[in-house]
């Protein structure tokens, strides 16, 4: 950063006696330096004023400054609560419960004569569901050992496939010791504790350990289907990055999924050189769907870029920087989606001709009408030149983005199989991030493979409508569940 000086009180009073010229050229630095420090004011305010509602910043770095969540969607005049027709969860009587307590009626309230022997007119019910308290059952495995009578061979019978060691935890313990810790993401600790406190186990860290690692194992073929589908198969592909502390050292977790299958990766680096180990981006034949992070462009494919971003921006310009253009395009914007969404529910494939053109100049209209107003930054006089590019204003960034990306930005105009956010990929981080608060970081990167990958399993398989502990148990049975569009290659 430049550093920079003001005149001391003896140059101020040489420049006085030296006469006006001396003058005016002290004020001139003086204004220079006034302009350096406006700029870096504003860039320090812009800084400050930015949250998740104007800005890519996530949610949770908004501390208690947190804005009012604002939708695109207007304000429905439907009352709170479940409306008619609403199935709903209320808990409703079973016709045939585990367990049926008859409550008899022996004496007569009014006059005490016994009523045993008095025959029954009708049964007033009452059901209450509870869950009984459970235990952890211990199965002995006996083979028998026999001795041939007529060869004096031994022979010995075999125990069920998976039962290995002398004492072993079973599949459906490991499978639970899997669901609390990687996918309720609580910590190693509070995983045993629940143990003990629902089953009266004592289970340590390193078996909930070992339990993932098997997990991981088995599913290793599964994952790496999924990849390849993701890579050659789907249309649109959605992708994220965000920070994750392993080893107590920043790392970034990678997503890349739709809306029924999940792949999670974790990379010492956020940019090409991760996307490019990860795999899918180098190779990929559908369209990327992202936010304008700079590495995704270094791929000569389709892209889509989120307009959810967009709009937090062009919110933010409003606020500091309010221009016509800057409004207007974000109501273009959402016009534009609301559009699409009419189209689609008329089982439409594409918007009118002639509608795309009118979008299209209007788009166009606003771009130049912003470069207009926000042209090619100037070097300060006086200023050294500098390596790199001008620092430009947020605006002109963005106006730029608008221009050079047209096709990206509206990409979701021309072709209805693309969404106007990334907000699949942003849901499909948001749970690492949640597992971060609760957990922590990881103790090694290991660790974070072995979570992403599990995490990635559970992911596709509720997307698809399956059950955790289910897939799971799979996993646990050399089986692991896999979407039956998904083809294990040879």
């Amino acid at each position: 950063m430049e550093q920079l000086r003001l005149p001391t009180e003896e140059e101020v009073r040489a420049a006085i006696r030296e006469g006006e010229d001396a003058v005016i050229t002290l004020v001139a630095s003086l204004v220079k330096v006034i302009e350096v420090l406006a700029t870096r004011q504003q860039a320090l305010e812009d800084q400050i004023r930015k949250n998740s509602g104007n800005s890519g910043k996530p949610p949770s770095s908004d501390g208690f400054n947190r804005p009012a969540p604002k939708s695109l969607r207007k304000r429905s005049r439907k009352k709170s609560g479940g409306q008619a027709g609403h199935v709903g969860y209320t808990l409703k009587a079973v016709e045939k419960p585990e367990h049926v307590e008859v409550h008899a009626v022996e004496q007569c309230t009014h006059c005490q004569s016994s009523l045993k022997e008095v025959q029954v007119n009708r049964y007033e019910k009452r059901q209450v569901f509870d869950v009984p308290r459970v235990r952890v059952e211990v199965t002995e495995h006996q083979v028998e050992v026999k001795d041939c009578p007529h060869c004096g061979a031994s022979n010995r019978g075999e125990f069920p496939a998976g039962v290995t060691q002398p004492v072993q935890y079973g599949d459906e313990i490991k499978a639970q010791m899997v669901y609390f810790n990687h996918y309720q993401m609580l910590p190693l600790e509070r995983t045993a504790e629940v143990f003990e406190t629902l089953y009266g186990q004592t289970i340590s860290e390193g078996t909930i350990v070992e339990a993932g690692q098997e997990v991981s194992r088995h599913i290793s073929g599964a994952n790496d289907a999924i990849r390849q589908h993701l890579t050659e198969n789907e249309a649109v592909v959605h992708f994220d990055e965000t920070g994750v502390r392993v080893e107590r050292q920043l790392q970034w977790l990678h997503s890349a999924s739709t809306e029924r299958l999940t792949c999670y990766a974790v990379h010492p680096k956020r940019g090409h050189l991760a996307m490019d180990a990860i795999g899918i981006l180098p190779n990929l034949r559908g369209r990327a769907m992202h936010d304008d992070w700079m590495s995704y462009f270094k791929y000569p494919i389709q892209h889509g870029l989120c307009n959810a971003h967009h709009l937090r921006r062009l919110k933010f310009l409003e606020e500091r920087y309010p221009q016509k253009w800057v409004g207007q395009m974000a109501d273009l914007l959402v016009v534009i989606k609301k559009a699409v969404e009419k189209a689609q529910a008329a089982s439409r494939t594409c918007l009118s001709r002639k509608k795309r053109i009118d979008f299209e100049k209007e788009y166009d209209r606003l771009v130049k009408q912003g470069l207009r107003v926000n042209g090619p930054p100037k070097r300060p006089e006086g200023q050294p030149i500098k390596r790199g590019r001008i620092k430009q204003s947020p605006a002109k960034n963005l106006l730029d983005e608008f221009k050079l990306h047209k096709e990206f930005v509206l990409a979701f105009m021309y072709d209805f199989k693309v969404p106007f956010d990334n907000n699949q990929a942003e849901r499909d981080v948001r749970m690492m991030k949640v597992k971060q608060k609760i957990s922590g970081c990881f103790r090694s990167i290991h660790g974070a493979e072995v979570f992403c990958q599990v995490r990635g399993y559970i992911s596709t398989a509720r997307k698809n409508g399956q059950h955790v502990l289910d897939v799971l148990r799979l996993a646990f049975t050399g089986t692991p569940y896999l979407p039956d569009f998904v083809a294990i290659s040879a």
